[in-house]
């Protein structure tokens, strides 16, 4: 049988968003790593970007933003060119990384498949995985149920086969005769990321992120374009907070043991780093990684290294507080003290804006909701807020209050500790609500303990709008705890400036502070 050759179309959906937060574009590292494996196979990919769309699209399109039934906000390409940029592929991949965008990524999979049916359709990441008997039936053949690099090369074998039988293909739930097999089990997960292609990073449409100073994970407000791309320089993490998809995805699960913490090795990172420093031209880095700092000695090694070739680090994603801090081994009062040589590279790595992921001030929240990892009674914050003021690195703070087992005086306690680092120099706090988020360990519990209602919804959801019931505390009175703590806790002057950035004009440029706080 001869080979029947596909194209093949990595979508990211038009972004939908609450009124009121920034629009970033999704630009993961997902498709750029899926494209690499897919080039192993010599299989012609592409990707579009429908939330800033292509050359042959007015890069004004991102300025321009839909209100949608929901009353949330679309923002990118219509539904016409989106038919017009699929109709040459023959296979749509439409990654659901995040539960925001489940509506709008359900939306494109119907669009494609009324106008295309013979159209291949598959998604994947962590909110398609969790909700696959739904896509599956609302659209999707194929629901990847873990890391697809492996995964998406073995459906193009047999999609070349010309047979449409994924029977054989493990880590997957699919579409055969009206009925929905799961094949999740089984298969292998990466253990060595060093075995992984290097991400494609120019399938992206790079020039677009940079014209518009925005990405997945950054923003800025530099007049020059600045030329930035991500890096993953690990998979996974140590802790499993139960906010987190990574809680579930363990040995056992339906992804299999890929929220374990997997490193690539310094060498493939710095071949990396110099791939892009040379071949693409980047100048700057946003570390993506959920838990760089969970090996604490090698991390350090490449921010030393970046600095070596000159990058500025924008940002990096999944610090926690107490990869911030060292032991004291008794020499202070407090267990943790600041670890000034880290903070001091950081500053020297380019920071400029931190945002502490201080998440609660009580000590009975972060051990039973947040895996315990930083000790917040033993740990010197006055000081450790006090190294970052002296290496001039600007500090945002962001606290989640309304867990389900969450009390008024726990709250309280959150936001007077919200208000004293405030004093002790943390420029801006941001207070979000709990979001209990489909596949998390948080929202099975929810679930059990009929905290979420019958008529949950994920488009329903936001870190401003209480979002459980039959909690701690009820819901109006949360919301109004919420409001009132952002209200008192930041300046006159960055509330001003926030607002008139909502209001204003789209194409204005986000402060500088929006770095990592992006609500009102």
């Amino acid at each position: 049988m001869p080979i029947r050759e596909p194209k093949v179309l990595l979508f990211y959906p038009p972004e939908q968003r609450w009124p009121g937060f920034m629009v970033k574009p999704n630009g993961s590292l997902a498709y750029p790593m899926l494209a690499a494996a897919l080039k192993q196979i010599k299989c012609h990919v592409e990707v579009y970007d429908a939330c800033v769309g292509n050359d042959d699209d007015d890069i004004a399109n991102f300025y321009k933003s839909t209100e949608l039934p929901t009353g949330l906000l679309r923002t990118g390409v219509s539904d016409e060119r989106i038919l017009e940029v699929v109709e040459d592929f023959d296979i749509i991949g439409i990654t659901s990384i995040f539960s925001s965008q489940e509506t709008m990524v359900l939306h494109c999979a119907k669009l494609i498949k009324q106008k295309y049916p013979d159209k291949l359709l598959i998604s994947g990441g962590g909110h398609a995985r969790w909700n696959a008997e739904k896509f599956l039936n609302e659209g999707f053949e194929i629901v990847a149920t873990s890391e697809a690099e492996e995964t998406i090369k073995e459906i193009i074998q047999e999609y070349r086969k010309g047979t449409n039988d994924w029977s054989n293909i493990r880590q997957i739930m699919f579409n055969k005769d009206g009925k929905i097999i799961d094949n999740s089990s089984g298969g292998r997960v990466v253990m060595n990321l060093d075995e992984l292609p290097f991400p494609d990073w120019n399938i992206l449409p790079l020039q677009r992120y940079w014209e518009i100073k925005r990405g997945h994970g950054v923003a800025w407000d530099d007049k020059e374009v600045v030329k930035w791309a991500s890096v993953m320089t690990s998979l996974g993490c140590p802790f499993k907070c139960t906010y987190c998809h990574l809680s579930k995805e363990f040995e056992g699960s339906l992804t299999g043991n890929i929220g374990r913490h997997r490193i690539k090795s310094e060498e493939r990172v710095m071949e990396e780093l110099l791939y892009l420093k040379n071949e693409v031209g980047i100048k700057q880095i946003f570390i993506e990684d959920d838990a760089i700092f969970g090996r604490k000695k090698r991390a350090i090694k490449i921010l030393e290294k970046m600095i070596d070739l000159n990058f500025r680090v924008m940002d990096i994603n999944g610090i926690n507080i107490i990869h911030l801090v060292k032991n004291s081994k008794g020499q202070s009062k407090f267990k943790w003290v600041p670890d000034l040589e880290l903070i001091e590279l950081m500053a020297k790595a380019g920071f400029s804006d931190f945002s502490f992921p201080f998440e609660s001030g009580s000590p009975r929240i972060i051990k039973k909701w947040a895996s315990g990892k930083w000790d917040v009674e033993n740990t010197d914050v006055e000081g450790l807020i006090k190294a970052f003021k002296d290496n001039n690195i600007k500090m945002h703070a962001n606290y989640m209050i309304g867990f389900p087992d969450e009390t008024r005086e726990e709250i309280e306690y959150t936001i007077e500790f919200a208000r004293k680092n405030a004093e002790l120099g943390v420029t801006t706090s941001g207070f979000f609500i709990v979001m209990p988020l489909p596949g998390t360990s948080m929202f099975d519990y929810c679930i059990e303990n009929g905290h979420l209602p019958k008529d949950f919804n994920i488009d329903k959801m936001s870190w401003r709008k209480a979002n459980m019931i039959n909690i701690g505390v009820e819901p109006e009175e949360l919301e109004a705890l919420r409001d009132k703590a952002w209200e008192e806790i930041n300046s006159d002057s960055w509330k001003k400036n926030r607002r008139e950035l909502i209001v204003a004009d789209p194409k204005a440029l986000p402060l500088p502070q929006e770095l990592n706080v992006v609500e009102p």
